[in-house]
C-alpha cells in the first residue's frame, strides 16, 4: 500500500504539483504585500484622492434613506486596478527569474532534387515524390 502511494506521488507528479501549490501560495502573499505595502502608496500619490473605491449607483433605498441595493462600480474598478498591478508584478518577477533555454540545433535536412521537398538528411527516398535521393 505504501509502495503504491509512493509510486502514485512520483509517477503522476502529484508531489511536484503539491509543492507548486504551496510555493504559489507563498509567492501570492509576497506579491500581494509588495503591491499593497510598496506600490499602492506610490500609486496613491498619482491617483486622485477621495473614496473612489466607494463609488456606487444606488438602485433602491431603504425608508431611512440608506442604500438597499447598489452597483458598487468603484470597488470593481479598484479590483481591476489591483489585478493589473499584481499581474504586472508577477510578469516582471517571472521574466526575471525564468530564462528561456536556447533553441537546439535543427535536425539535419536536405532537399529532394526532384520535387524540392525538405527531407531528413539520412533519407534514401523522398516521402513526397518517392524518388531515390
Amino acid at each position: 500500500m505504501i509502495d503504491e502511494f509512493k509510486k502514485f506521488l512520483l509517477e503522476t507528479n502529484a508531489l511536484a504539483l503539491a509543492v507548486g501549490v504551496i510555493i504559489g501560495g507563498a509567492i501570492g502573499k509576497v506579491v500581494s504585500s509588495w503591491v499593497s505595502d510598496i506600490l499602492m502608496p506610490v500609486i496613491g500619490i498619482l491617483i486622485p484622492g477621495g473614496a473612489w473605491r466607494d463609488l456606487k449607483w444606488v438602485l433602491t433605498t431603504k425608508p431611512d434613506g440608506t442604500p438597499a441595493n447598489a452597483i458598487t462600480y468603484g470597488a470593481f474598478i479598484g479590483n481591476v486596478v489591483d489585478f493589473v498591478i499584481i499581474a504586472f508584478v508577477v510578469f516582471t518577477i517571472t521574466k526575471s527569474l525564468l530564462k528561456l533555454a536556447p533553441a537546439g540545433p535543427a535536425a539535419p535536412t536536405k532537399e529532394c532534387p526532384e520535387c524540392k521537398e525538405t527531407i531528413p538528411a539520412a533519407a534514401r527516398k523522398c516521402r513526397a515524390c518517392t524518388s531515390p535521393v
